[in-house]
């Protein structure tokens, strides 16, 4: 996929509107579509249908949130070769996973919940990783979290613990930008600090997205990882410091609650389309 590229998560509603923009405009709106893989596990059915238009006119990325990367326990197999399946039909361009445990003895949970950042829990993601990417026969990106709470069990932070499995297994990174905010701001961190450490080489593709604001119990701001909203002004600089290290990065904005309609959508995409189109021509000029 080329890296100025940018791209937005394929929602049923858009549909008239991605076709419609293809054949009037001549110029696409978006260049790629990502899907979450556990909404196309089913055997066919108007899903499929919609995916298989999709995916022959544009590059695919499959971003799972099944999997229980952290988990303790062992891996679903069922699952994974559910994903297998898809990922040998569809051939995306892209497939990652989240940084987090979302199951416990069978009980799948409605949330990606936070790991300790220590030895033992980096040897279980590295098995885990390892098993996924031996089973699909492809590289996994796997994607910083956003986070509320932090363990007294973490003995390394949260940059060296994905340096570290990346370099253990070879998969790459999704560095989510707006993560990296909404945990900065949840935990008192400077995000810029983070984002100048970032193992910038292993990132495959960055996510954008829009947070909600609330307060916690001590009435301090608390921020919510929501995709329900336009990419935010800080979120957006932190981004562009993010492309000044790594280049020009296939970019995805997250949009999944209160969807609007897809031109709402397509400005953010474009935004990010022009600021890792101005990376490029800098990048360019740097090297002439």
């Amino acid at each position: 996929m080329q890296t100025v590229s940018a791209g937005t998560g394929l929602k049923p509603e858009h549909t008239r509107e991605i076709f419609e923009q293809d054949i009037l405009e001549g110029a696409r709106a978006v260049d790629f579509f990502e899907i979450h893989a556990e909404n196309y596990m089913g055997a066919g059915g108007p899903p499929h249908h919609l995916l298989r238009r999709i995916a022959a006119d544009y590059p695919l990325s499959v971003h799972g949130v099944g999997l229980s990367i952290g988990g303790a326990g062992p891996l679903d197999r069922e699952h994974l070769a559910r994903l297998k399946k898809l990922i040998g039909d569809y051939r995306p361009a892209m497939f990652s996973e989240h940084l987090a445990w979302s199951s416990h003895d069978g009980v799948y949970l409605n949330d990606l919940l936070p790991l300790p950042y220590n030895a033992a829990t980096l040897d279980c993601v590295v098995r885990h990783v390892d098993e996924v990417q031996h089973t699909l026969d492809t590289r996994m990106l796997l994607e910083n979290p956003s986070t509320y709470v932090r363990f007294a069990a973490s003995d390394m932070d949260e940059v060296e613990f994905l340096r570290m499995v990346a370099g253990r297994t070879g998969c790459g990174l999704l560095l989510d930008v707006n993560n990296v905010y909404v945990s900065a701001v949840n935990h008192g961190f400077d995000p810029a600090g983070y984002i100048d450490r970032f193992p910038v080489e292993f990132v495959g593709e960055i996510h954008l997205a829009g947070f909600a604001e609330d307060q916690d119990a001590n009435g301090g701001r608390l921020l919510i990882d929501a995709h329900g909203a336009p990419v935010a002004e800080a979120v957006w600089s932190l981004y562009r410091r993010t492309l000044t290290r790594s280049g020009p990065v296939p970019t995805l904005i997250e949009w999944d609650n209160d969807v609007p309609e897809f031109a709402t959508v397509a400005a953010e995409v474009a935004l990010a389309r022009a600021a890792l189109a101005e990376q490029a021509r800098h990048d360019g000029r740097r090297a002439a």
